[in-house]
């Protein structure tokens, strides 16, 4: 995909979604924190449901670090790898406090020194919490980022570089809800809705499902 076919590709989920919002609930940059790394491998909507309770218990990292990994595991058993997450939830708590007075730190190297925050997971905060044009490359975006042709790439790192080259300055801030909504709610991992797709004609996928399938019969399938 060239970058004039990539910018319309991205401008047209722009215009279909002005004001795209994390779908992850939080009311500050160390909630938000906090919710993005327990998404990790669960669903924003699993999140959302242990996280309330969460944050009625801890709403700061000295609350946090306080209930520590065997205070917090009760209110996030019902997501996966919550063991470890608990723990990562307390250190990085512990973190805050020692190196940032508290605060969630507005650097890229300071966010991936905490325990369990990556590139996807800063990016994630960089962009949402401190409003800067940070693409952070997630399962559903990987995965458009090579179908589509938007930007290929056989790692995270690449597609993210690529989005970068490929979209407009002035809608990369915006660019990375944009994609991960596309991709959770359209651009399907199991089968893509390319009928209902908004950008479908900059796309190049070659097997765009262009009609819904039968109930109870095979996929109905045409290459565009």
């Amino acid at each position: 995909m060239d970058a004039a076919q990539a910018a319309a590709f991205i401008r047209a989920l722009a215009e279909a979604n002005p004001l795209p919002r994390s779908e992850l609930a939080h009311q500050d940059p160390f909630e938000l924190l906090v919710a993005v790394v327990l998404s990790a491998q669960a669903t924003d909507a699993a999140v959302n449901r242990c996280t309330p309770a969460l944050f009625a218990a801890a709403p700061d990292p000295a609350a946090m670090a306080a209930l520590g990994e065997a205070g917090i595991a009760p209110f996030i058993r019902s997501i996966g790898l919550w063991q470890g997450k608990a723990r990562n939830l307390a250190a990085l708590s512990r973190l805050l406090l020692e190196r940032h007075g508290g605060q969630v730190p507005r650097d890229r190297a300071a966010l991936e020194a905490l325990p369990g925050v990556g590139r996807k997971t800063a990016n994630v905060v960089l962009n949402v919490a401190f409003g800067e044009d940070a693409m952070a490359v997630d399962t559903h975006i990987f995965r458009l980022g090579n179908r589509t042709g938007l930007a290929p790439g056989r790692t995270p790192r690449e597609v993210e570089d690529g989005l970068v080259a490929q979209c407009p300055p002035e809608l990369l801030r915006d660019a990375h809800h944009w994609l991960i909504l596309h991709g959770r709610y359209v651009c399907k991992a199991r089968m893509p809705e390319c009928w209902r797709c908004v950008a479908l004609r900059f796309c190049s996928y070659s097997s765009k499902v262009l009609a819904l399938p039968a109930a109870g019969g095979p996929k109905s399938r045409r290459t565009a």
